[in-house]
């Protein structure tokens, strides 16, 4: 099935995102082609400045969200998804970041065959504090984790 055309369809997951102000939900389509990865977070941290939007690490880690500790919901996360041993930014877990308008609203969707939908459930999205560099490793430095949702198979 075309990527696109998926849109209209029930997504195969979803992850409800949650930490401090950070809320939103991620949808994940399987197609022929990969996984379709369509994020939508708002309350994202802002400067207000139109130079100044905020760039977030955006990954998927093993492990799954503490909703038995809301001050700090990377209680139980663990690195990033990568059943391949790749380094940094290969592992399959490693997302494009995301780009906050000047209000702390970030949309992205993006397909990757990096991952099936099924390799996914019950792993965590995760939303840090600063960019990915792209070049550290084990994880990019992206700074601490500020929102976290568990993937739930929709099906």
């Amino acid at each position: 099935m075309n990527p696109l055309s998926i849109l209209r369809h029930q997504p195969g997951a979803r992850a409800v995102v949650r930490g401090g102000t950070v809320t939103g939900e991620v949808r994940f389509f399987q197609t022929d082609r990969g996984v379709l990865v369509q994020a939508e977070l708002f309350g994202l941290p802002h400067s207000g400045e139109v130079c100044r939007s905020g760039v977030f690490a955006f990954h998927i880690h093993i492990g799954h969200c503490a909703a038995d500790h809301p001050d700090d919901p990377s209680a139980h996360v663990e690195g990033h998804y990568n059943p391949d041993d790749c380094p940094h930014p290969h592992h399959a877990g490693d997302l494009p970041p995301l780009f906050a308008s000047r209000d702390g609203y970030a949309f992205q969707t993006v397909l990757t065959d990096r991952f099936s939908l099924q390799e996914i459930i019950g792993k965590a999205v995760v939303v840090h504090a600063q960019r990915d560099d792209f070049t550290t490793q084990p994880s990019g430095d992206p700074g601490i984790l500020i929102a976290c949702g568990e993937i739930h198979s929709m099906t």
